[in-house]
């Protein structure tokens, strides 16, 4: 299934998209995609459901039919870093004896296609494309072996990046990484019967054209099961957390001379069998808050 948000800002609606690439409405049989209804029971109802019975949403999604973040209601989004050992070397650092684990405030979740606004004072704003892990049913110290069993699905991530917050402002990642609209997910929630081999999708990402990162999650250095047992140890797992996977090389800092947005791009991602994002750029105005 590819279980998706649609509808204004604030006020989308849980649909799903149907063989056609059309969405169909789900309003009728769960609140939103979030929380319980990302357990496994869940999702198995609306499996079952059949897409040619349930009500047709006028507009093409991602043309005329806005689509919101794929999962509502997030309550953790766990990111981590220096995961592609091609993209540790660019950023000229070692590949971590464990994975580094930094998060990003939920309130920087936004559509996929939605702008991407430069925050006020930024210098080195940059781009990073990753695999999202939803989580379904929640957990505390999981084992490797039935990790996959905590998956609701996949989807594709933004990781937008302030790179001088994030390396130059006394702190922690985090400073660089919150920013409103910095963290696109979506267009839908694959779920994993529908993925199939997670472990070697391609990933890329253009900008104004522009192929800067084209890589596969088979390089990944920790792999899926492994980030989901790992980050269960410090935290619980709860249904709709995100956790998103890390970064193939590629990113504007990794560049020769690096390259950063200023405003007026637009850039365009996607993984295979998760879809595509296209955000356009802008930069932070008074009257944007």
């Amino acid at each position: 299934m590819k279980l998706l948000r649609y509808g204004p800002a604030g006020a989308e609606k849980p649909g799903l998209l149907d063989e056609n690439g059309q969405v169909r409405d789900l309003s009728d049989h769960v609140a939103d995609i979030a929380g319980d209804a990302l357990l496994p029971d869940s999702l198995s109802r609306l499996r079952a459901l059949s897409p040619a019975d349930l009500p047709l949403v006028d507009g093409a999604p991602q043309q005329g039919l806005r689509l919101g973040p794929c999962v509502g209601q997030v309550g953790k989004f766990v990111c981590i870093g220096l995961n592609y050992a091609d993209h540790a070397a660019e950023a000229g650092l070692d590949i971590p004896p464990e994975p580094v684990i930094f998060g990003k405030w939920t309130s920087c979740i936004s559509g996929p296609d939605d702008d991407v606004e430069i925050p006020r004072g930024a210098k080195k704003t940059d781009w990073e494309v990753e695999l999202g892990i939803v989580i379904g049913k929640g957990g505390r110290y999981i084992d490797e072996g039935a990790a996959l069993d905590h998956v609701a699905g996949f989807c594709v991530v933004n990781d937008i990046s302030e790179r001088d917050f994030q390396m130059n402002r006394a702190g922690t990642w985090d400073k660089g990484k919150g920013s409103d609209t910095f963290g696109p997910i979506g267009p839908w929630l694959v779920t994993p019967d529908e993925v199939g081999d997670f472990e070697s999708l391609a990933i890329w990402l253009e900008v104004d054209g522009h192929r800067y990162q084209d890589g596969t999650t088979a390089t990944l250095v920790y792999k899926v099961p492994h980030l989901i047992s790992y980050c269960s140890q410090f935290m619980s797992l709860q249904p709709g957390d995100i956790i998103s996977t890390g970064t193939p090389p590629g990113v504007g800092m990794g560049q020769k001379p690096p390259v950063y947005l200023k405003g007026g791009e637009v850039m365009r991602l996607g993984i295979d069998k998760l879809g595509v994002q296209t955000q356009k750029v802008r930069k932070w105005a008074p009257d944007a808050g």
